[in-house]
C-alpha cells in the first residue's frame, strides 16, 4: 500500500484534540482524500485511474474526505452497503487548494452572510459544498475535534474525477483487516498517518473556518 500507516496509539498524540482542522496524509506536492463506492465504480476507477464508466454519475454530488477515520465512520470500515470498496485518491495540493477556495457551507452561517438570500446565491453559483462534522474515534465515538468533508459537483467534479488524479489505490483489504481489530486486537490497530493540512490562503481560511 502506498500510504504510510501508524499505530492508533501514536496517532492522537500528534494531533490537536479540539478545533477545526484538515487532517490528511501528504507529500510535498500531493494530498490524499478518500471515497467509498460499490465494486463496479471502484474497480473501474482503479483500472483506469480516473472515474467514469456506466455506473458513475457525474450529475450527482460526490463527497471527498481527507481524514481516514472520518471515512471509516461513514463507511463502517467498508461494511456498509454500496461503500464496500474504499479508495485512496491522490491529487496535487494546488488542486485541493482550488477546491477549498470554492467551498461554500452547506448550511447558512450568520458569521459569513448578512442574509440567507446572499448565502443561497453563493450556493447556487458554487460547485463545492463544505461541512465540518465531529471527528470520530475508531469505535465510532464523537470527538471534540471537527473533520472536513467536501461535496463536488458540476465542472469541478469532472475535473477532479478525470484530470486531477495522480493515483487511485484500493485500500479495502487494509480497511477490513483493521476493522476486525476493533473488537479483538485494538492495541494493534493501524491507521493512516496524518498531519494538519496548511491553508496557505488567508482568504480561504476566513471563508471555511469560523
Amino acid at each position: 500500500m502506498k500510504l504510510k500507516t501508524i499505530p492508533y496509539s501514536k496517532y492522537e498524540t500528534q494531533l490537536p484534540q479540539e478545533g477545526h482542522h484538515i487532517l490528511a496524509q501528504q507529500t510535498e506536492d500531493t494530498v490524499f482524500v478518500y471515497q467509498a463506492f460499490n465494486p463496479r465504480i471502484a474497480n473501474y476507477a482503479v483500472k483506469h485511474q480516473k472515474f467514469g464508466g456506466e455506473h458513475y454519475k457525474f450529475s450527482r454530488m460526490s463527497w471527498i474526505k481527507p481524514n481516514f477515520l472520518w471515512m471509516m465512520y461513514r463507511c463502517g470500515w467498508a461494511l456498509k452497503e454500496n461503500q464496500k470498496k474504499v479508495l485512496a485518491i491522490e491529487i496535487k495540493k494546488t488542486h485541493f487548494d482550488l477546491i477549498l477556495s470554492k467551498a461554500i457551507f452547506s448550511s447558512f452561517k450568520t458569521q459569513l452572510y448578512s442574509s440567507r438570500e446572499e448565502w443561497q446565491e453563493d450556493i447556487k453559483n458554487s460547485d463545492v459544498r463544505l461541512q465540518w462534522d465531529p471527528d470520530h474515534h475508531p469505535n465510532g465515538e464523537k470527538l471534540k475535534r471537527r473533520a472536513i468533508q467536501l461535496g463536488l459537483r458540476g465542472e469541478i467534479l469532472h475535473q477532479f474525477g478525470t484530470e486531477w488524479i495522480v493515483s487511485i489505490e484500493d485500500i479495502t483489504d487494509f480497511v477490513l483487516a483493521q476493522g476486525k481489530k476493533l473488537k479483538t486486537d485494538f492495541e494493534d490497530l493501524e491507521v493512516i498517518e496524518e498531519s494538519i493540512y496548511p491553508i496557505t490562503s488567508e482568504i480561504t481560511r476566513k471563508r471555511i473556518i469560523i
